[in-house]
């Protein structure tokens, strides 16, 4: 092993003790290593997609989408610190989650376009309760659009924390 690839599994390591000390820890712990093996934290794609199934009732396509998404690095492999972004992301809300996307998705694609999703942020709120302006709902489509020019369950999963947090006042005119 490399000085830099050392330095970079410290780091890494940090992060993951960083992590599990935050709100939740014990929660995802417990999630997280009913499918660990050989106390290796992390799960190949097979185990986490499972534990999206078994643990959060998604079905195999759902849980496809999550590992994808939340598969930061995209090696293959989950780690701690990516299901824990999953877990602050959707958490106890997950089936809150999707069943607001199929209502938005109308024509059952699995996945919103431009139509669909402008008109489910017109219905969503901001951290401070108050609907977003057209001028943010461009914005928010823009960074949630995948190459497809669709919004997947998982980019709507980030789309709905990103909301949660945001609490910027209404654009100016």
């Amino acid at each position: 092993m490399t000085f830099p690839e050392y330095c970079f599994l410290r780091c890494v390591h940090s992060v993951e003790i960083y992590f599990l000390r935050v709100a939740k820890s014990k929660e995802v712990m417990d999630v997280f290593e009913k499918y660990m093996q050989n106390n290796v934290r992390n799960l190949k794609k097979e185990q986490a997609t499972d534990l999206f199934q078994k643990e959060f009732q998604l079905d195999v396509e759902q849980a496809e989408v999550m590992f994808n998404t939340f598969d930061k690095d995209k090696n293959g492999i989950m780690s701690i610190w990516e299901f824990q972004q999953f877990y602050m992301c959707m958490g106890d809300h997950c089936q809150e989650v999707i069943t607001k996307f199929k209502e938005l998705d109308a024509d059952g694609s699995g996945k919103l376009d431009g139509e669909e999703a402008k008109e489910g942020l017109k219905t969503l709120q901001t951290a401070t309760g108050r609907h977003l302006e057209e001028k943010e709902i461009e914005f928010f489509m823009k960074s949630a659009v995948g190459d497809d020019g669709l919004i997947n369950l998982g980019a709507f999963t980030n789309l709905l924390y990103t909301l949660k947090l945001y609490k910027a006042p209404a654009p100016k005119s």
